[in-house]
């Protein structure tokens, strides 16, 4: 059988199981869920170190503590946060003006998930959907099938162990864009929790079915005058390295007044940050976007080791934690300033505060 035509089916018959679950779901009370949800924590804490292994050995993105502690952060502490949260039933009264807010399951959601953080995205969102009685059908990045569909096994067994009925929580086995697609524009599905690159969050959006996406980020990180620069180095260094610098949220470049580089680029240096001379720069340039202007995968979840290696940059120390490229300019022809899921970051520098906030606004807006 064609291999798209098995994933439309397959899809098919995870969306009829996943509306008869929908039934038993909608008439549970908040005890039960709460249950469901307290076991897909459980479970998810108890296999966070293996399904963090399984991660980077399929994708080669990042690194297994850290994704291990991205799968503990998803089953506890944000299982702390939503305990005891009513998502179910009356939620609120207001007498004087008459209105009762009142919480009722959205429905089948499809959960799109990428291959930077496969294994933390199932978790948490089959927590939140279990916690509101909503079923929930994953379609996996093709780069991660096997550890996501782990995952999703690791969290369903626990949720149907604590009283979710079978179709509650499942995931396309076979992915393709044609089941995707075919996921989020079912008129079962009631909603998208869409995690990936632009190009994906774009499809969501454009679906005609209610869409959350969180796509590429391109956060830029101003250093004042007034700041900490010690500290500020290490909180910035310590996001955009954790895990190889995978988290979309992590930042992408530093920004400071001209009076300021000294002392930032000394502090920078002094904690592991390696800036390129110009022939390094424009190498390095020329490797992380393709020639269609999207981020070369190589770079993605590499060390700054595997990184060099692969841009032929010879003079990197063993020691460097981020690799730094100084730049002016924002779009394109200034590959830089683009979102570069790993260890690089651009180094800007402006003449003032005013100057300084237009530049960030320029990379924000880009």
């Amino acid at each position: 059988m064609d291999k798209d035509l098995q994933s439309i089916q397959e899809t098919r018959e995870l969306l009829r199981q996943a509306k008869q679950a929908q039934r038993t779901l909608a008439g549970m009370s908040q005890e039960q869920l709460d249950k469901i949800t307290a076991a897909i924590a459980a479970a998810a804490g108890e296999h966070a170190r293996r399904l963090a292994d399984m991660a980077v050995e399929e994708t080669g993105f990042g690194k297994k503590e850290d994704k291990e502690l991205k799968n503990r952060f998803a089953a506890t502490t944000l299982y702390e946060a939503i305990r005891d949260e009513k998502t179910h039933g009356i939620l609120a009264e207001n007498r004087e003006k008459r209105t009762i807010d009142i919480g009722v399951p959205v429905g089948i959601v499809a959960g799109l998930v990428p291959s930077t953080n496969p294994t933390s995205t199932v978790i948490y969102k089959s927590m939140i959907c279990m916690k509101a009685g909503n079923p929930i059908i994953f379609s996996p990045h093709p780069s991660a099938v096997n550890c996501i569909l782990e995952t999703v096994n690791v969290v369903r067994r626990a949720a149907e162990g604590a009283g979710a009925p079978a179709g509650s929580i499942s995931c396309i086995t076979t992915p393709t864009l044609e089941a995707t697609n075919a996921l989020m524009r079912h008129d079962d599905t009631r909603l998208i929790l869409a995690t990936g690159g632009g190009a994906m969050v774009k499809a969501a959006y454009s679906s005609g079915t209610p869409a959350i996406g969180v796509g590429a980020g391109n956060g830029p990180a101003y250093i004042h005058h007034t700041a900490d620069v010690r500290l500020a180095v290490k909180r910035i260094l310590d996001s955009k390295t954790f895990d190889n610098g995978t988290i979309c949220a992590s930042e992408q470049s530093i920004i400071c007044d001209d009076d300021m580089v000294p002392a930032v680029k000394a502090e920078m240096e002094r904690q592991g940050a390696y800036f390129l001379d110009d022939e390094e720069r424009e190498k390095l340039g020329r490797f992380i976007l393709r020639a269609n202007g999207t981020m070369n995968p190589e770079i993605v979840g590499r060390s700054v080791k595997t990184i060099a290696n692969l841009a032929g940059l010879e003079k990197v120390p063993a020691t460097a934690r981020v690799l730094v490229a100084k730049e002016t300019g924002v779009g394109r022809g200034h590959p830089y300033s683009n979102e570069k899921l790993g260890p690089i970051l651009a180094f800007y520098t402006a003449e003032n505060y005013e100057k300084v906030c237009e530049k960030v606004c320029e990379i924000l807006h880009y």
